[in-house]
């Protein structure tokens, strides 16, 4: 099975023929870095609008570097070039927001380089070269009890803070932070048993709030969330949220998805009402 290790939103651009210009085209898209089943590095982009594949590239380590082009006017459009060859293939990034532009582009970098590479977010690019793929945190592949799990923390952190939805600019990791989490453990040791089922089978303790606090102060959970947050920016993550019995829309993006958990909860808070004024 493929693992997908980056996605972020970007559409094609195509450079003019007979000229150095490059036109970015209109159509919605998305790049994804993923593990083949056979083994290899595959760069993708899928047309957003009707989920075609529309271009595979298989890629060797240390053989493509993705380079911003400083000529175009927008600003945000890239080159991925080959040293084996003169192939280049030009994307522009469609995220809203460009102030995780560079993240997504040294991300991609690391990962070029070395497929083992470990996705850094909100950390300056020093730091990155540093720490390269020293650490073995693992990429996160969003299986339903993966967005399950953190369904789950998300709706036990929303009933904490219901005063207003979250700016369209906040990401999961302003959420899902330890500060928010580990109140909940304490105040609400119902939750325990009910997240427990969501986590790692191996666990070596019953389940405990120190447990979860561990989890939660954990790299791999800080790495599963920015994961999952750059693949909900994505819009691609709609057919696997229907098995938490969200609408597919709730796939589409970040404000989809959290408010499309608010009102699940808010709907199974009546039902729950209502059961005890008639029992």
């Amino acid at each position: 099975m493929s693992e997908t290790l980056l996605a972020f939103k970007a559409g094609r651009a195509f450079r003019r023929p007979g000229t150095n210009f490059v036109d970015p085209s209109p159509e919605k898209g998305a790049i994804s870095l993923t593990n083949g089943d056979d083994g290899l590095l595959h760069f993708t982009w899928k047309n957003r609008t009707n989920g075609q594949v529309e271009e595979d590239l298989i890629l060797f380590p240390s053989d493509a570097s993705f380079v911003k082009v400083s000529q175009a006017t927008s600003g945000r459009v890239y080159v991925l070039k080959f040293s084996s060859s003169d192939q280049r293939h030009f994307f522009w990034l469609q995220d809203a927001s460009s102030a995780r532009d560079e993240e997504f582009v040294n991300n991609v970098n690391g990962l070029l380089d070395d497929p083992e590479y470990t996705l850094e977010w909100g950390t300056p690019q020093a730091s990155t070269s540093a720490q390269g793929s020293s650490s073995t945190q693992p990429a996160f592949q969003a299986t339903p009890e993966q967005l399950a799990s953190l369904e789950a923390l998300l709706r036990s952190a929303g009933a904490q803070t219901r005063a207003q939805a979250p700016p369209s600019d906040y990401s999961l990791t302003d959420i899902l932070t330890p500060a928010n989490l580990s109140p909940l453990f304490t105040s609400h040791p119902e939750l325990i048993p009910t997240l427990f089922p969501h986590l790692p089978p191996d666990l070596p303790v019953p389940p405990s709030a120190e447990v979860l606090r561990q989890i939660i102060n954990s790299p791999q959970f800080r790495a599963a969330v920015a994961s999952f947050d750059q693949a909900l920016r994505t819009g691609l993550l709609g057919g696997l949220v229907r098995g938490l019995g969200l609408p597919e829309e709730a796939g589409l993006g970040i404000g989809p998805f959290l408010a499309a958990i608010q009102a699940q909860a808010d709907r199974e808070r009546e039902r729950g009402g209502d059961s005890m004024e008639t029992d």
